[in-house]
């Protein structure tokens, strides 16, 4: 790709006649580029919105945090070098959005493209660090980006955020909305918890009440324009399959390639978490009589491929990833949930960061999360001397135990949990094969940022613990 389109936009949705409330009615992207030079911007909005599911359906995270594990091709699970671009998001959906803001056409729409945005960042600058924002995404006028500290990056994100949830008005229509339907409390909603699950995240950097994350944390949840706190509410994509199907239908098209890790599956038996039940399925085929029964049998983790091969060939109901009527073509894919919220809130209660009480949320929080997937909460299981967060330790543990099981199956999130807590304890895999042999806490800049953007890659690098660009170099927040 030549330098001057890095950050650019490769392609445009051009000038429709119609909106599309329901993804199933968007129809083809790929229209006539002489046709017109009007963006359609409720196109452009559909197509961005289909693709945010991907975020939430990251296998990478999901196999660095152990979620997952590699049946053939493991590579990934035994961290072989993360050396990946980040350039496609800026030129796909990330450009896309800033189209919509750029016509101008719409307020609220400009906010949710806004919204969009910051999450999509949001994922990019805790896989690699630092990396493009401030000076992103202004075209031609500027193809070799700075980048920005993931200290600026958070505090832009978090900002940006509640600038929309305010700049929201009453009249502006949002078309092309599959993911709210244009209702503007959603969004409102859908902005405020991201901003607390941003703070939270900070906790190692600003951990005490008083400094940037606990009053960023509060300012979100006393903001005016609520929270997830219901299921109901829930920010996912809701695919319809056909030309939109699931990503976790499309994992399984014609492949076999990832399971629920043993480690996952021994950490749901040591809870006696029925939350399992939903968590695993014993094949892929869809079409098989067994398609929607569960499996409990993890596979190993970061194994040679040989280990695991004969592992899925002695055990032929291996979980698969969810259950198969969770991976249907038209399932849906969670990105915030009312469960992660309440989680984040009884990690804020417990860190002192408001005066909430952690019991009632924690307590809501699994039982948010057992309502998500339609299991009701064993009798014992809040009681259970590994689960109940009573007493006056191991609460950060137990907490960030039940967020990286509620935020099952994005991997993106468990990883980030799992850096910033080291909860729930995870063994490296046997089989690494880096030269320190431990879980990466990031992905590699790209060679391809080394020769496009030769002074800003370089100086990001130089920032890096040791001035090394590695996948065990601690990222900001994690540091």
């Amino acid at each position: 790709m030549k330098k001057n389109l890095i950050y650019v936009s490769l392609s445009l949705l051009l000038l429709g006649t119609s909106g599309c409330e329901k993804l199933e009615d968007f129809g083809n992207t790929n229209l006539d580029p002489a046709a017109t030079t009007q963006p359609v911007i409720q196109a452009l909005l559909t197509n961005a919105q289909a693709s945010i599911g991907g975020y939430a359906a990251q296998t990478r995270g999901g196999l660095y945090a152990q979620y997952f594990s590699e049946t053939q091709y493991t590579d990934v699970s035994v961290y072989s070098t993360p050396q990946l671009a980040f350039t496609g998001e800026y030129s796909g959906i990330l450009t896309d959005l800033q189209i919509i803001k750029n016509v101008n056409s719409s307020n609220n729409m400009n906010q949710v493209a806004n919204i969009l945005q910051q999450y999509v960042f949001w994922t990019i600058t805790d896989r690699w660090g630092d990396v493009p924002y401030s000076e992103a995404l202004q075209g031609a006028s500027k193809t070799t980006p700075k980048y920005d500290t993931q200290e600026s990056i958070y505090k832009g994100m978090i900002a940006s955020l509640k600038a929309s949830v305010a700049a929201f008005d009453g009249t502006s229509l949002i078309k092309g909305d599959v993911i709210f339907n244009g209702n503007v409390a959603s969004w409102k909603r859908a902005a405020n918890s991201m901003r607390m699950l941003m703070a939270i995240q900070l906790s190692k950097k600003y951990p005490t009440t008083t400094e940037y994350a606990a009053t960023a944390f509060r300012e979100a949840l006393t903001d005016g324009g609520g929270y997830i706190s219901t299921n109901a509410q829930n920010m996912m994509m809701d695919y319809p399959g056909g030309n939109f199907k699931s990503n976790w239908w499309n994992l399984y098209n014609g492949r076999k390639d990832y399971a629920e890790s043993k480690t996952m599956t021994d950490l749901m038996a040591s809870l006696g978490d029925t939350r399992q039940l939903a968590f695993g399925g014993q094949t892929q085929d869809q079409t098989a009589a067994n398609a929607s029964v569960t499996s409990n049998i993890g596979v190993p983790y970061g194994v040679v491929r040989a280990t695991a091969e004969a592992f899925t060939s002695a055990n032929t109901g291996w979980a698969r990833i969810l259950r198969g009527d969770f991976r249907t073509e038209s399932s849906d894919i969670v990105v915030i949930s009312a469960a992660q919220v309440a989680l984040a809130r009884a990690e804020a209660a417990e860190r002192g960061w408001t005066s909430e009480s952690l019991s009632t949320l924690y307590n809501e929080g699994i039982s948010l999360s057992y309502a998500q997937w339609g299991i009701a909460v064993p009798a014992t299981y809040l009681a259970a001397n590994a689960v109940g967060a009573v007493g006056a330790a191991g609460n950060i543990q137990k907490i960030s135990t039940q967020r990286y099981i509620a935020s099952y199956p994005d991997g993106m999130q468990a990883w980030n949990i799992w850096r910033k807590s080291g909860f729930p304890i995870l063994t490296p895999a046997p089989n690494a094969t880096n030269t320190g042999g431990q879980i990466p806490r990031r992905y590699t800049y790209s060679s391809g940022e080394y020769t496009s953007n030769t002074v800003n890659v370089n100086a990001a690098k130089a920032l890096l613990p040791g001035g090394l660009d590695s996948q065990d170099a601690k990222i900001w927040w994690d540091q």
